[in-house]
């Protein structure tokens, strides 16, 4: 019968078992190491998801513009638009969610009904930056992750009615053409419902009458902040010779389309032909046309500070860091001043 047979191992094989097994376990070390570097590096990546109402909106535009600029190479913005469709929104907000998004940031495509884009944001805790179109603050204030970036629409109302009342007062400007003591206005009113284009409104004539300024409505026209529409709206007022001593739009946009009717009814004549056109926002475009005289002012509504406001408040949100020195008002807000400007100044926006 066999025995067994015993392996006895010299002092120098012991040692390199030893010696074996300390490399394998510093191996081992360095693997779950290396994993842990791998899931920290995608923890220090931050997602910002971001929903427009419409893609074509050229304040929106400049505003992203703007935001992206800001992103650092650790941050990842990705931009939707829902192309003015709340449904098509409240998929992009389930879209943002599921792609693992930080912070979200929407730009309501009705303040109206934000009910299923706070529910999903309830649903899955995440922080969401509403910009630009102000929700109501009952429904702000449903959760303290909930946020508004924007301005302040009554007070861009104010500023476009003094910036006219100064020009109407201003006799080398003769807007009052006819000499009836009355101004001729026509008022380009933004999308029908939308609070920022009825307050625009009402608080720029607001503050005309309250200058002394004595009106004659020609027609409220609604062109959705779009030049084309605007464009329309007004070569219909003029081919059925409605006398216009003052134009009053709710954006740029709009105030830039009132000039693209004059020109293509008039041509080379037009800049001859234009009433007084206010508008709202100070985009590229708007400035430059103060610039050149084919409006006579518009209202500054600082994207710059408003899109790096955003930003530094989704990183902090996504991040965890302090919102002390962001500027929030009543726990929720934050608000950009406006700023007016005329041919005197319009060179401090433009360049």
């Amino acid at each position: 019968m066999m025995k067994g047979i015993s392996r006895f191992y010299s002092r120098s094989e012991i040692r390199k078992k030893i010696l074996s097994f300390y490399l394998i376990m510093t191996l081992m070390v360095m693997i779950i190491s290396g994993c842990s570097n791998i899931k920290n590096k995608e923890k220090d990546t931050i997602r910002i998801g971001v929903s427009v109402y419409d893609a074509h909106d050229t304040f929106i535009t400049q505003l992203m513009d703007d935001f992206n600029s800001y992103a650092d190479t650790n941050v990842t913005v990705i931009t939707y638009n829902a192309g003015q469709s709340m449904k098509e929104q409240n998929n992009q907000m389930q879209e943002m969610i599921d792609g693992g998004c930080d912070v979200i940031c929407i730009n309501l495509v009705d303040r109206t009904e934000p009910e299923h884009i706070i529910d999903l944001a309830l649903k899955y805790d995440v922080p969401v930056i509403f910009f630009n179109r102000e929700l109501t603050g009952e429904d702000l204030r449903r959760s303290d992750k909930f946020y508004y970036v924007g301005s302040d629409a009554m007070e861009s109302g104010i500023m476009q009615g003094e910036l006219a009342a100064e020009g109407i007062l201003d006799d080398s400007l003769h807007i009052d053409a006819n000499g009836d003591g009355y101004i001729q206005y026509v008022m380009l009113q933004g999308e029908a419902g939308h609070q920022d284009a009825i307050v625009r409104s009402e608080y720029c004539v607001e503050t005309l009458m309250n200058s002394g300024i004595k009106l004659d409505r020609k027609g409220l026209a609604i062109a959705n902040f779009n030049r084309t529409q605007a464009q329309s709206k007004i070569e219909q007022l003029i081919n059925a010779k409605t006398e216009i001593e003052l134009i009053l739009a709710n954006n740029d946009d709009m105030a830039l389309g009132a000039i693209d009717a004059y020109i293509n009814i008039f041509g080379d004549k037009a800049k001859s032909m234009l009433p007084a056109i206010y508008g709202i926002d100070g985009t590229i475009g708007g400035l430059e046309a103060v610039k050149t005289g084919y409006m006579c002012g518009t209202v500054y509504n600082d994207k710059e500070g408003q899109a790096h406001a955003m930003y530094d408040l989704a990183i902090a949100l996504a991040t965890g860091g302090s919102l002390d020195d962001l500027g929030i008002e009543d726990e929720h807000y934050i608000r950009l001043p406006h700023t007016k400007v005329t041919l005197e100044n319009v060179n401090d926006y433009l360049y």
